[in-house]
């Protein structure tokens, strides 16, 4: 079940400022309180979806097509066209990096990797 009152939400409704980069209808993105990376950027849909199997599931087309928009607005507004990943985590037990905010959302990044990252990475080592 969607937890309405997830940090995203509330970023959603206005309640947690954000950074943004950029923002429609349907979707909106913005910089990481953690980044990963030189660049770390999160884009969500607006929508209460818990994963991304949920949103390609059950989104909407125009919130499907909003949701890819606001993805390639991001990645053009940022200037990092293809030097960049793209990741999704879903489920509290996801063997690299679990879901720790259960609204569906990518983390798009690019750069060098930050200490944070590398912390990470060695708990894997």
């Amino acid at each position: 079940m969607y937890d309405k009152n997830n940090v995203f939400a509330k970023m959603i409704r206005g309640e947690i400022p954000t950074n943004k980069v950029y923002e429609n209808e349907y979707a909106m993105s913005f910089y990481d309180i953690n980044p990963m990376f030189q660049t770390h950027v999160l884009v969500i849909p607006k929508g209460e979806y818990q994963n991304i199997l949920d949103f390609s599931q059950n989104a909407t087309p125009a919130e499907q097509l909003a949701f890819w928009e606001c993805f390639n607005k991001t990645a053009d507004i940022l200037g990092i066209e293809c030097n960049f990943n793209c990741l999704a985590n879903a489920g509290a037990a996801a063997p690299f990096v679990k879901q720790s905010v259960f609204h569906f959302h990518l983390h798009l990044v690019a750069g060098n990797r930050t200490d944070a990252f590398e912390e990470l990475v060695s708990e894997f080592r």
